[in-house]
């Protein structure tokens, strides 16, 4: 793609995520986009979120999970960027703010050092990190139907939505079996679904050194005080205003949280 149509779709994109509505799916219509061009609509939709205002508090890894890489018919992770308007605790408003929300139960980590790639490993990842915590990200997406490939949803900053913190619950991840961390989600009271941190990639620390070396290509680093999704750990769930969905990891901590 010319850099005329990457701004034409990020104009697109950024007018339905500003009016909540969707778009018919980029790999249709422009049929030679590639994965890099995807990442440079997302950049261009990120500067003019900060052109209003908005500032970035965070990245997150995305697709890192079998179970959602199946349901969403894609074959590798992706990478977006979070925002100071994307975060909430106990209470995530849907109506007025989301499209096709579905919730998903991740480990959140903050950074105390800045990371930038490539050759980041996982062991620099433990070493520049402040601490884990539970998260729900609640991934939306601009494309109608959910009808994306991996193009797609890398175009659309990772299908990214907002995210829910339990700050109270940070543990330092340097005393933890992360792989081995299991997690809990109930949804309206009632079992879900249960993963363990094996399910990103084999290891969370993984998912951020990946994320590390791969928004390096783009020069773009992972910095103190950043919070990073280090992708889901269980299915994606379709949730409601009304609906109450809660998680437990082990060894971390709980979070539940209430769509309005």
């Amino acid at each position: 793609m010319d850099n005329t149509l990457i701004q034409s779709a990020a104009n697109e994109l950024f007018l339905a995520l500003t009016e909540r509505t969707t778009v018919a799916p980029l790999r249709e219509r422009y049929p030679n986009i590639t994965v890099d061009d995807a990442y440079q609509i997302s950049l261009g939709i990120l500067s003019k979120r900060l052109a209003q205002g908005e500032k970035v508090i965070g990245k997150k890894i995305g697709l890192t999970s079998k179970a959602v890489q199946d349901m969403l018919k894609v074959d590798q992770p992706d990478f977006g960027f979070l925002t100071d308007k994307m975060i909430f605790t106990d209470e995530v408003p849907l109506t007025g703010n989301l499209i096709q929300p579905k919730a998903e139960g991740e480990i959140a980590f903050v950074m105390k050092k800045q990371l930038i790639g490539p050759g980041v490993t996982e062991a620099d990842v433990l070493a520049a990190t402040e601490a884990v915590m539970p998260c729900f990200e609640v991934v939306d997406s601009r494309i109608a139907d959910w009808k994306i490939t991996l193009e797609d949803t890398v175009a659309d900053n990772a299908s990214c939505g907002v995210f829910a913190l339990n700050d109270k619950a940070a543990v330092d991840p340097k005393a933890l079996d992360l792989p081995n961390c299991e997690m809990i989600v109930k949804k309206n009271g009632q079992f879900l679904s249960r993963g363990l941190g094996s399910a990103a990639l084999g290891n969370p620390l993984t998912c951020v050194a990946w994320l590390a070396n791969v928004m390096g290509a783009y020069g773009v680093s992972l910095n103190p005080g950043d919070i990073i999704l280090a992708g889901s750990l269980v299915p994606l769930e379709p949730v409601v205003a009304g609906d109450n969905m809660s998680l437990t990891i082990s060894s971390i901590g709980d979070l539940s949280i209430n769509f309005v």
